[in-house]
């Protein structure tokens, strides 16, 4: 079992010329650190710096660069009677390996398509890899 111990706290009260008691300072226990307003900013400043300098050096390593990664490789494919989106998706999957509903989602991108629908003589811009 443990045992608790309680000491008594003396506190000295000095007598001023207007006869209002005036509390000493209450001492500090061991481990504990009292701050200062000015010792709090520099604290506050200190980890606001810290919290920069790792925000800098992780943006270092971006990959980011100034040039811009070229216009992607395209042909233009003008739709034919009985061809469907799907069709000339296939097609285009069939030659760079794609799943043909990526390739139909990337053909409705590179063109604004609104949907799958297709007209006979419309030109589509279909990715080459």
């Amino acid at each position: 079992m443990s045992t608790i111990t309680l000491a008594p706290r003396v506190t000295a009260v000095r007598r001023t010329a207007s006869a209002r008691p005036v509390a000493a300072a209450r001492p500090v226990a061991r481990g504990q650190v009292r701050l200062t307003r000015r010792g709090r900013a520099v604290v506050f400043l200190l980890a606001l710096v810290v919290v920069a300098l790792a925000a800098i050096w992780l943006a270092a390593g971006s990959a980011a660069t100034r040039e811009d990664g070229g216009a992607p490789q395209v042909q233009l494919v003008t739709v034919g009677p009985g061809d469907t989106l799907w069709d000339i998706a296939s097609d285009a999957a069939a030659t760079s390996g794609d799943d043909v509903r990526d390739m139909m989602e990337t053909i409705q991108q590179l063109n604004t398509l609104d949907g799958s629908m297709v007209y006979v003589g419309q030109e589509l811009r279909v990715p080459t890899h």
